[in-house]
């Protein structure tokens, strides 16, 4: 397959240069399973591993591929049939989709590489969450590339209209469109973003419609789709493993699987959650006091807003949850900041993500 079909430019090129010399040839991660994976080639798609100096140099899991990596490969055969790849290098990552794995010792779990934009599905049907909604905003802000919100299921929800004002309401700056999947509603304005040499990502909890609007954008059914309890609408993980899919008008997409539990990266400085809760950021700049906690403080110009009702309490406690969070996971992977959160106790938010980045340099 033509590179170019998949998103490769002028930019891998350059990187890749240094490769060249050494005979390795140029892919991109299409399939990840564990430690397997599949890549595509110029020669056509490929199983690969890694490479014993790869796997043995990385110090953490974040540092071996993922599905949308362009990587560099030690190919056996001139044609896919002859033989599989070895992956020898990981080209530096544009963006990054990350969130932090669940357990205890839990690690950074790179969920697709090199996206541009990244569809957000959430359900109009009991799935709804504005509070959701924000963490994986949060998240891709971070990942350095942009978010579209999609609500799904817009047959089944009688209040499309309210719905899609709360999101719009804390999804500032950020395309909100309501489709249904299903009955094709609403898919021409999801197609604008999809373009040759664009990769797509989408993300969302299992039981949201991800592998049906997948399906529908593809214009065949390459993911199985099942049907989602209806006392509470969740659903099956159909979608098992993370995969790129090519369109046939343009463009690329990375399916993941449903996400029920999302922690953000212990690795996120805090920018994402900052480009989310813009306007208690600029509420916040006009405090009193430059270290307001905004827990009673006098001049507190966030209270304030609180009290007027022009800004939702909840939302404010979802703004400092996010920021708890990263400061809780920052000290998981640091022991000698165990110290520093306990001392932390009911620090206010702002405070908090000053002390967040001071303690990141």
């Amino acid at each position: 397959m033509d590179l170019h079909v998949l998103g490769w430019n002028a930019r891998w090129r350059d990187l890749f240069e240094p490769y060249l010399s050494k005979q390795l040839s140029p892919g991109r991660v299409v399939a990840e399973h564990r430690d397997a994976y599949r890549v595509e080639t110029q020669t056509g798609e490929r199983g690969a591993s890694l490479a014993g100096r790869l796997r043995h140099s990385a110090t953490r899991r974040s540092e071996l591929p993922a599905v949308g990596d362009f990587v560099a490969l030690r190919l056996s055969g001139h044609q896919a049939e002859d033989g599989a790849a070895v992956v020898e290098a990981v080209l530096p990552r544009r963006t990054a989709f990350v969130r932090r794995a669940a357990g205890r010792n839990s690690e950074d779990q790179v969920i697709a590489a090199n996206v541009d934009t990244i569809f957000v599905v959430l359900g109009l049907d009991h799935d709804f969450n504005v509070r959701r909604a924000e963490r994986y905003l949060a998240a891709v802000w971070e990942s350095g590339a942009t978010p579209v919100v999609l609500l799904n299921k817009s047959d089944l929800c009688e209040t499309v209209a309210a719905r899609l004002e709360d999101v719009r309401r804390i999804a500032i700056g950020v395309d909100v469109h309501a489709v249904s999947a299903l009955n094709l509603d609403g898919l021409d304005a999801v197609r604008r973003y999809l373009a040759e040499g664009a990769t797509i990502g989408v993300v969302g909890s299992s039981g949201v419609g991800k592998s049906t609007l997948l399906n529908q954008l593809l214009g065949r059914d390459v993911q199985p789709t099942a049907a989602v309890r209806v006392h509470d609408s969740h659903g099956r993980h159909t979608t098992t493993g993370r995969e790129l899919f090519v369109l046939e008008h343009g463009g690329v997409v990375i399916d993941t699987p449903g996400m029920r539990e999302f922690q953000l990266s212990a690795s996120a400085g805090g920018d994402g959650v900052e480009s989310v809760f813009t306007d208690i950021e600029q509420l916040a700049a006009v405090c009193r006091f430059g270290d307001c906690a905004h827990q009673g403080e006098p001049g507190c110009a966030v209270r304030q807003a609180v009290e007027r009702g022009q800004l939702d309490a909840d939302r404010l406690a979802s703004y400092e949850k996010l920021l708890k969070e990263l400061r809780y996971e920052e000290a998981r992977s640091d022991p000698s900041a165990l110290n520093e959160r306990k001392r932390v106790g009911r620090i206010g938010a702002k405070a908090l993500r000053r002390m967040y980045r001071e303690g990141k340099r």
